[in-house]
C-alpha cells in the first residue's frame, strides 16, 4: 500500500512529519554527511539572534541517565551571518528551513521577524520563548502568557509564512501558553524545549555544567512530553510539533496519536545522525500493517475510556 506522510501546518505542507529540533544540529548544513535531508519534513536552525553569541562557559553538556543535560547559552553566529553563510547551502539540499529566533526584548523579535520576512527561502520561522539557560528572555519570556501573546503578535504581524512557538514545560499549565499563541495568530505551538535539571559530580561536590542546571532532553523527558502535547491538543486547535525524546519510530506513532501533526528529533541525532532513515521506514511500515493510506488518520486518534481498542 502506498502511504502518505504529508502533514500541514500553517501554509506550509511537510513531505512527512520529521522535523530536527532546534540546537540539535547546528545550522543543519552538516546533516547532509549522513543522510539526505530533503528527505526530512523541515531542518529547524538553532536558534539565531540579532548579534553573534558566545554563549555559557564550559562545561556545558553531560551525560545523564536517559538523556543529556545541556546549557549551551544559545551560542550562535547570528542572524546575519547565517543568512549570508548558511542559507544559501541550505537550499541548495532541497530542505525544508524553519528558522528559529531567539532575543532578551520584544522588540528583538520583531526585527529578527522583520529580517527573515523577505527571505523566500525561509519557509517557517520557529519563535523561542522557553530556553531555560539564558539569564534574560527565554524561559521569563514564555511562562507569562501576556507576554507571549505579545512578542507572537508582533512576529505574526512581521512574518507572512508558517509560525511557530516553542513552548517552556517548565509550568503549571501549558495549555495556557498554547491559548496565548493560538490567540495571536501562531499557526503551531511546539511542544515543549527543555525541562529543567542538574547532576552533580559526586567526588567534587561540584555541578557537572557551570550555570549549575541546565536543560534535560532525550528519552528521560518523553512521557512527561507526551502529557504536554495531550494537554495542549484539547485545549487549542492549531497544529502541534512534539519535540522531546524520539529515539524510535513507535516514539513518533505515539506522538501523533497523542495529538501532534509533526515531531522534532534531537537528542538522538548525537548518537544515530541517520536515524531519520529508519525512523521514515518504521513509519511507513506502521501504516501499511495497520491499513492507513494518509499519516493524518493517526492524529489525534487516541482512544480512551471503555472504547479503548485491546494491545497487540
Amino acid at each position: 500500500m502506498k502511504t502518505n506522510l504529508r502533514v500541514r501546518i500553517g501554509n506550509l505542507e511537510l513531505k512527512n512529519p520529521l522535523m530536527t529540533a532546534s540546537g540539535t544540529s547546528g545550522y543543519g548544513d552538516e546533516l547532509g554527511d549522513y543522510f539526505d535531508v530533503s528527505t526530512l519534513g523541515a531542518i529547524v536552525s538553532k536558534s539565531l539572534t540579532l548579534k553573534p553569541k558566545i554563549g555559557n562557559e564550559p562545561p556545558r553538556v553531560t551525560e545523564v541517565a536517559c538523556g543529556m543535560l545541556n546549557s549551551i547559552g544559545l551560542a550562535n553566529i547570528g542572524v546575519e551571518r547565517f543568512i549570508s553563510e548558511k542559507l544559501s547551502k541550505l537550499k541548495g539540499s532541497g530542505a525544508t528551513i524553519i528558522a528559529n529566533i531567539a532575543a532578551k526584548r520584544a522588540e528583538d523579535y520583531l526585527s529578527l521577524a522583520e529580517m527573515l520576512s523577505d527571505r523566500a527561502d525561509i519557509q517557517g520561522l520557529e519563535i523561542n520563548l522557553s530556553c531555560p539557560n539564558v539569564k534574560e528572555g527565554g524561559i521569563e519570556f514564555g511562562s507569562d502568557p501576556k507576554m507571549l501573546g505579545t512578542i507572537t503578535r508582533l512576529a505574526r504581524n512581521a512574518f507572512p509564512r508558517t509560525l511557530l512557538v516553542k513552548l517552556t514545560p517548565n509550568v503549571t499549565r501549558i495549555s495556557e501558553l498554547a491559548k496565548a499563541a493560538e490567540g495571536e495568530g501562531a499557526d503551531g505551538v511546539t511542544v515543549a524545549n527543555t525541562y529543567v535539571g542538574m547532576a552533580i559530580d559526586i567526588y567534587k561536590r561540584a555541578p557537572k555544567i557551570h550555570t549549575i542546571t541546565g536543560g534535560l532532553s532525550g528519552p528521560a523527558i518523553k512521557p512527561l512530553t507526551m502529557a504536554k502535547v495531550y494537554e495542549v491538543r484539547k485545549s487549542v486547535n492549531i497544529p502541534i510539533v512534539a519535540s522531546g525524546g524520539v529515539f524510535t519510530w513507535q516514539d513518533v506513532i505515539e506522538y501523533l496519536i497523542a495529538g501532534a501533526s509533526a515531531v522534532e528529533i534531537g537528542t538522538v541525532l548525537f548518537a544515530k545522525p541517520n536515524v531519520p532513515e529508519e525512523l521514515l521506514i518504521g513509519i511507513e511500515n506502521y501504516l501499511s500493517s495497520s491499513n492507513l493510506e494518509n499519516i493524518s488518520e493517526l492524529i489525534a486518534s487516541l482512544r480512551t475510556g471503555i472504547d479503548r481498542a485491546p494491545t497487540h
